[in-house]
């Protein structure tokens, strides 16, 4: 194991040098998550740490660090947060800041580092590529390189979210953390086992890309082949050596969730909570929310881990859990084509009980029998048995229904 372990010290430093920068961010029970899960749930609301993320945390420990060694400026690789947290310090620190992002980074992350006056390069199409490019800028320039994940002070400044989590819930049981590269989950980690040995850490990985598990489970770092998930910001190929060896030292579990689990978390938080958070910070509440450890009756902390995720697919997220939760239904169906017709289809509708969101009637495609039309429509349905009364409803009145994915 490497010797350059980040310690306790490191990480309580680094909250001296974060103290009126970072938010101290809520910590926030969940009576409904709690009902749902037979947990004690509270939110660790790093999605409302400035820039979106606890990322800021360690990009300003370590670039407030380094002095009259940045005076060419910061380079890094991000796929999104920690892009806005080295910019942000960059900019409160007088210095410029190079980012490297993956070319398929969500545009509002673009968008907010360029705000924050950072140069922005789109390069490879995920982080790892990114990485490899942002290498080669630092060695031309002659900037400081600042890691996502494995840098002893960006794990310090990641760290002191489980000081906080520690001061604000002394008796919590169990803390779930997302895992990409291993950042967060290291300093978490450190700063609470060093003091509440007891207390489990459990990391969360998408299933799409298990780098730290596979890590663990082989025993040496290796790179997959993809990392492909929803949740971008943990889309991390190879983790850290150092962030690898602290995570075999302070983490007692690593589950994945696959996307759909991820997906639904989040149109829960939404729905239920009115928060916002992104893929890799739905992780955490996805695994208690489909019981992937064993946490029954506990006092569990989640670390929200950021909030910056794109509208469009905040869009796409919301529509299909609607589907799935039977609450959505698109359908087509052919009908005359004569007055009163569409008339008599709506009235079959809304004697059903569902509501019209959108209607398209269409009578000159080709494979639509003269003298009718193809409908195609859009409902508002309360749950899945709503969905086959409506079904039955039309089938009653002579409708062919065909369902639409």
């Amino acid at each position: 194991m490497t010797n350059t372990f980040v310690t306790l010290q490191q990480i309580l430093e680094a909250r001296q040098r974060l103290a009126g920068v970072s938010r101290s961010t809520p910590l926030d029970q969940s009576e409904t998550f709690s009902e749902m899960t037979g947990c004690q749930v509270f939110f660790k609301l790093e999605n409302l740490q400035k820039t979106g993320s606890f990322k800021l945390r360690g990009a300003y420990n370590k670039i407030a660090a380094l002095g009259r060694e940045a005076a060419n400026g910061v380079v890094a690789a991000s796929a999104g947060n920690h892009a806005q947290g080295v910019a942000f310090a960059a900019s409160r620190a007088g210095i410029p800041a190079t980012i490297v992002m993956p070319e398929g980074a969500p545009i509002t992350k673009v968008q907010a580092t360029e705000a924050y006056g950072a140069k922005v390069v789109l390069k490879g199409q995920v982080y790892d590529e990114a990485f490899a490019a942002a290498e080669e800028i630092q060695r031309q320039s002659g900037a400081v390189f600042v890691h996502a994940f494995d840098d002893p002070l960006v794990i310090a400044g990641q760290g002191t979210v489980g000081l906080e989590l520690l001061e604000e819930l002394p008796d919590v049981e169990a803390v779930l953390v997302p895992i990409g590269g291993g950042g967060l989950i290291s300093g978490v980690g450190c700063a609470i086992k060093e003091q509440k040995p007891n207390v489990q850490i459990i990391g969360v990985q998408a299933a799409a890309a298990p780098s730290m598990l596979e890590a663990c489970r082989t025993g040496k770092v290796q790179e997959l082949k993809s990392a492909y998930t929803i949740a971008d910001g943990i889309a991390v190929r190879r983790p850290g050596q150092l962030t690898f060896d602290m995570v075999r030292k302070y983490v007692d579990q690593i589950v994945t969730v696959d996307d759909e689990e991820i997906a639904w978390s989040i149109l829960m938080l939404l729905e239920r909570s009115k928060l916002v958070v992104e893929g890799a910070g739905a992780v955490g509440l996805a695994a208690l929310l489909y019981k992937k450890c064993g946490l029954a009756g506990k006092k569990v902390a989640i670390v929200l881990s950021g909030g910056n995720i794109d509208v469009n697919v905040v869009s796409i997220i919301i529509e299909r859990g609607l589907v799935k939760a039977g609450r959505y239904l698109r359908l087509r169906t052919v009908i005359t084509d004569k007055p009163g017709s569409l008339q008599r289809l709506v009235g079959c509708l809304a004697q059903s009980g569902a509501n019209i969101i959108s209607i398209a009637h269409d009578r000159i495609k080709p494979n639509v029998p003269l003298k009718q039309a193809e409908v195609e429509i859009s409902l508002e349905t309360r749950n899945h048995q709503h969905i086959e009364q409506i079904v039955e409803t039309m089938h009653k009145m002579g409708y062919g229904v065909e369902i639409l994915k």
